[in-house]
């Protein structure tokens, strides 16, 4: 039989402190489940499986929200892109 080698001064990696179901997270985004169960299939949001269990850490969630952000257009920034085109 083989011998497991283990490093005790391994670090182990530490767990999220809160993970949340699908409800939960979409209760939390102000979204349906429908919408992030369909994000999660199309593997647009970092989810963590357990089993046949589909669980969120807030630190995703988070950065799936600032992912999407979009800054505002200026004029300046208007005019710049239209000079570009001609």
């Amino acid at each position: 039989m083989a011998r497991r080698i283990t490093n005790a001064n391994a670090p182990v990696p530490m767990l999220p402190t809160e993970l949340l179901t699908i409800e939960e997270a979409a209760a939390r985004l102000k979204m349906s489940a429908r919408y992030l169960r369909r994000a999660v299939a199309e593997r647009r949001i970092a989810f963590h499986r357990l089993g046949r269990s589909i669980r969120f850490d807030p630190v995703d969630l988070a950065a799936f929200v600032q992912a999407g952000r979009v800054e505002p257009m200026t004029a300046e920034t208007v005019w710049r892109g239209l000079r570009s085109v001609a």
